[in-house]
């Protein structure tokens, strides 16, 4: 894995809770619905692809939601959502893989898990559709975590800051690329990230823009940068949920 010291602290924290957890008592396997045919339909049906997140809180905001899981997903799904993603790190935003299960159970659109996954046992905790994997912790492991989760039967959601780590994920074989606009040295968020770091990617990748997606406006500028989804969260989360996901959605 890359060095850590460079991390904002909370990062580091949130590291450092991820590598105490205790492993799974066995194997998990899924049959996935398939995150980038979800996103397609969406565009093909004239709608902005959003990838709503169940997001109770984080570091980066001094908001806390509470509500049961699996209604506020109805509610993303209702307002045109694609896929749902769910936060399942308990420490430090909250989640937790009972929502998910609750919530792959309410929908019937694609769940990406969203966490800290660092070791193949973490890939075991709960069934999702996807699974998030960022290349910046995982080095030079990401290749084997990547293979691991589609042994298990997940996709996995790529993400990447840089073109550096682009270029690690597209060698690693990843399909599904998440380019994080927040940057995990300070926890700034700059939209013009996605637009430096996805032209870099080759056509047949799915390309979703994360972090600080709040407004329509922003939303066209994804899609304009190439974006094939859309992750939000704090947006979707801080306001009345199905309007505010609409909104998004027919941008």
């Amino acid at each position: 894995m890359d060095d850590s010291s460079s991390l904002a602290s909370p990062v580091q924290s949130i590291l450092a809770a991820a590598r105490r957890r205790d492993p799974p008592a066995r194997r998990c396997t899924v049959s996935a619905r398939s995150l980038p045919a979800a996103l397609h339909s969406a565009a093909a049906d004239g709608r902005t692809p959003i990838i709503a997140e169940v997001k109770p809180t984080s570091p980066t905001t001094d908001t806390e939601h509470s509500g049961d899981p699996a209604e506020l997903a109805r509610e993303m799904v209702a307002g045109g959502a694609a896929a749902v993603s769910v936060l399942t790190e308990p420490h430090h935003f909250d989640g937790s893989t009972d929502a998910l299960r609750a919530i792959r159970d309410a929908v019937d659109v694609p769940v990406l898990r969203k966490d800290f996954l660092l070791t193949e046992h973490q890939l075991d905790a709960v069934a999702a559709d996807a699974v998030l994997l960022i290349a910046r912790f995982l080095g030079d492991d990401l290749g084997d975590m990547l293979a691991a989760a589609r042994d298990r039967g997940f996709q996995a959601l790529v993400e990447v800051h840089s073109r550096r780590e682009l270029a690690r994920a597209v060698d690693a074989g990843a399909d599904i690329i998440g380019v994080n606009n927040r940057d995990l040295t300070a926890l700034t968020v700059d939209l013009d990230t996605f637009g430096a770091v996805a032209p870099e990617a080759p056509a047949d990748v799915t390309l979703v823009a994360e972090s600080g997606i709040a407004t329509p406006t922003d939303a066209r500028t994804m899609r304009a940068a190439g974006a094939d989804g859309l992750l939000v969260g704090s947006a979707i989360m801080d306001g009345p949920v199905r309007d505010t996901t609409r909104r998004l959605v027919t941008a």
